[in-house]
């Protein structure tokens, strides 16, 4: 390209994430002529900035996904899908799922997939907005009998004493058998065809480098797992950032545009959306 254009890739400050960036952020693949600047943002932050069309290539919840569809079209690189696992129900005390629709529940936004999925298994769930990585100490002091844990916070809820009530990611795939799409990565669509294609490529790329070469994308990606050590950010990439990550195919178009069907038919998104990417 002639000219050096500006690219904000917004994405959360956490170890899937860095790891996916992790070759574009510390130029290990050319960047094809493009200035990357990296923004850090908690999830429910991007999806919101994602309503204003802020940054030109995003990190956001499939269930953002459904209010920002015509400023964004989907990369098939870059979801974080669960493969029968996702976010945790978590309660201080033995709870059942019945339970829960009698429970205010701590909930990591209200654009995020968790909480759609959630609506999904609770429609009118009593619930409170908190952020994602202070919801564990927030149940465990009984501010709310129970939370909706994403990112790390999946595997170190136990430490707290906090103890499991549901997996939606398994109560997702018993109903449907398909993986539970969570985010993805979408690039706003006034770039035009040539550059979304080539963004395409880079993350494609990016990602392809960590898995390639594991131990330094893990080592990068380490500092941004609070409380992680090595082994369990291994762990948590390896849940998150999976052949479904390198190329989401067929099966995870399907689960995206099962997800969205689901969320209109019951009320919960104001549109039936396209699922569209960038091929």
């Amino acid at each position: 390209m002639s000219t050096s254009p500006r690219i904000r890739i917004a994405h959360s400050p956490d170890p899937d994430d860095a790891f996916m960036f992790y070759a574009l952020v510390q130029e290990k693949i050319p960047t094809g002529g493009f200035r990357f600047e990296h923004v850090l943002k908690d999830i429910e932050s991007l999806n919101r900035s994602a309503l204003e069309g802020e940054y030109e290539l995003t990190a956001l919840s499939f269930h953002a996904y459904a209010y920002v569809a015509d400023t964004y079209v989907l990369l098939t690189s870059g979801a974080s899908m669960g493969e029968g696992y996702g976010p945790l129900l978590v309660a201080r005390e033995d709870m059942t799922v019945d339970d829960l629709s009698r429970t205010r529940i701590a909930v990591p936004g209200t654009l995020t997939t968790a909480f759609l999925v959630l609506r999904l298994l609770i429609p009118d769930v009593q619930h409170i907005v908190v952020p994602f990585d202070q919801i564990p100490e927030y149940v465990a002091e009984g501010k709310a009998e129970a939370g909706l844990l994403i990112h790390e916070g999946q595997l170190t809820y136990s430490a707290l004493g906090l103890r499991k009530v549901l997996d939606l990611g398994q109560w997702w795939f018993a109903h449907t058998g398909l993986p539970l799409p969570l985010g993805g990565n979408a690039a706003r669509r006034d770039l035009g065809e040539e550059v979304l294609r080539a963004l395409a490529r880079l993350l494609r790329e990016s990602i392809a480098y960590g898995l390639a070469h594991r131990e330094e994308a893990l080592n990068y990606a380490r500092a941004f797992g609070r409380g992680l050590d090595l082994a369990s950010t291994d762990r948590f990439v390896r849940m998150y950032v999976n052949e479904l990550t390198l190329d989401c195919g067929e099966r995870g178009k399907a689960a995206i545009g099962l997800l969205l069907q689901m969320g209109y038919e019951r009320g919960l998104l104001p549109r039936l959306v396209p699922v569209e990417f960038v091929e």
